[in-house]
């Protein structure tokens, strides 16, 4: 028995041993000795671990203790940094140093913004990061010479469908879908010249393809109309988008211009309060007489666009008309636009616009009872109601991309049948749903 018990241990001893000497060996060999795939295998489980330590400004959060601050509103840069331990020798610095006032002036900053405050091990400002929007963001590194950075996001653009019938509104349509409402604008936009929105009725549908920006899941922002079929009164339109050669517009079936040469109306989706008529009672006088232009209802500071290019002749202001811009088209035709608040930039006698210009802002100056704009029309030097003219387009689709143009249609259109099926099958109706992506 005891010389069994020695040989045994004598072989565990051997085999320590024999470990031992193959452990130094590995140890002496070099890592270039390793197979090829193991190096990429390790480096790709290292790059894997040092992204997952990176938030969504690209900082390695797990070193710092994070503080999340909103801005308030009236709050200054120094309101909010100066108690978390920024001296105002560094604020100032912040403030006034050229190099990061060209990427961000800090006393900027706007209400309901959120800046992200990276505090190290005892408990200083590190690291600030402000949030412009839900995409655009800026850096200001704290941690030597303060550097001031921009940063994006990481955006993918998705396309989408959506099917609606229209009970009261669009906005309210697209929401009962389960789209963004702001569609509706956009819409109004695409359509401007053909569909006269502020007389949809009941019934009418549309059926859209857009695109929509996405952050982590989630939608932050609209992107374009791609295609839309609308149903107004019994009428069919529909519009593609199409770029080439630098160029872009919205095309019918036949590839001819959706833009005519004005649009419909100066402002985008509001209402109409009061139409071109021979005979009305003036709201102010109280008296009867003609009223030769379209009242649209809508908040002050409402933006208001030309709806065709030109030159502004008159930019003034008189009792009856208040602050008012008239605008030259061509030798034809002319607009006017009444009672505004204030007049946009750079707009004077003699200015140049273009279809879709910001030219002023609503407002209820002259005789007016409350905010709206007095959109008038003239034709050969006579005013007209503009919705009963019959206006030219714009450049069709050039010859040259007419192939290009068509293949483009026939997707867009399959996309815009498929999106009117699956809303007519229950278990897809009312909502939003994702197409495949159009290049």
């Amino acid at each position: 028995m005891p010389s069994n018990r020695i040989l045994l241990l004598s072989a565990v001893a051997l085999l320590l041993l024999g470990l031992l000497i193959f452990s130094a060996a590995c140890s002496d060999s070099s890592s270039d000795d390793l197979p090829d795939q193991t190096l990429e295998s390790i480096e790709e489980v290292s790059d894997d671990a040092a992204k997952e330590a990176l938030d969504a400004f690209g900082i390695d959060h797990e070193q710092y203790e994070v503080v999340e601050k909103t801005i308030a509103r009236n709050q200054t840069f120094s309101d909010l940094v100066q108690p978390l331990g920024i001296s105002p020798q560094q604020i100032h610095h912040l403030a006034t140093d050229e190099d990061i006032r060209s990427v961000f002036d800090v006393r900027r900053i706007r209400a309901g913004r959120t800046m992200h405050v990276y505090q190290d091990t005892t408990d200083a400002p590190a690291i600030l990061v402000y949030e412009q929007d839900q995409i655009n963001y800026v850096t200001i590194d704290l941690r030597e010479d303060p550097v001031a950075e921009r940063g994006r996001r990481p955006v993918e653009t998705r396309t989408r469908e959506v099917h609606g019938v229209i009970e009261s509104s669009p906005y309210r349509a697209l929401q009962r879908a389960g789209a963004n409402p702001h569609l509706a604008v956009q819409l109004s936009n695409v359509l401007a010249w053909q569909v006269d929105f502020y007389r949809i009725r009941r019934g009418d549908s549309f059926t859209i393809v857009y695109e929509e920006d996405v952050i982590d899941g989630e939608a932050v922002r609209l992107g374009r109309i791609l295609a839309t079929r609308f149903e107004h009164r019994g009428e069919e339109h529909i519009a593609y988008y199409f770029d080439y050669d630098e160029e872009s517009d919205y095309f019918n079936d036949d590839g001819e211009s959706m833009r005519k040469a004005f649009l419909r109306a100066p402002l985008e989706y509001t209402r109409i309060s009061s139409r071109y008529s021979r005979s009305r009672v003036h709201p102010v006088h109280g008296r009867r007489q003609a009223h030769l232009g379209t009242d649209y209802a809508a908040p002050t500071g409402t933006p208001i666009r030309t709806t065709g290019s030109g030159t502004v002749v008159r930019a003034g202001y008189t009792r009856g008309n208040g602050n008012y811009v008239k605008i030259r088209h061509n030798s034809t035709y002319s607009t006017q636009y009444l009672h505004m608040s204030r007049f946009a930039s750079g707009i004077s006698r003699g200015a140049r616009v273009e279809q879709g210009d910001v030219i002023g802002y609503v407002g209820q100056t002259g005789l007016a009872t409350g905010p709206h704009l007095c959109y008038r029309f003239w034709k050969n030097g006579q005013q007209v109601d503009p919705f009963q003219l019959e206006f030219p387009s714009g450049d069709p689709v050039p010859d040259e991309h007419r192939d290009a143009f068509e293949e483009r249609r026939t997707a867009l259109k399959s996309a815009l049948d498929r999106a009117e099926r699956s809303a007519r099958t229950p278990a897809l109706a009312g909502g939003g749903f994702d197409a495949p992506a159009f290049q």
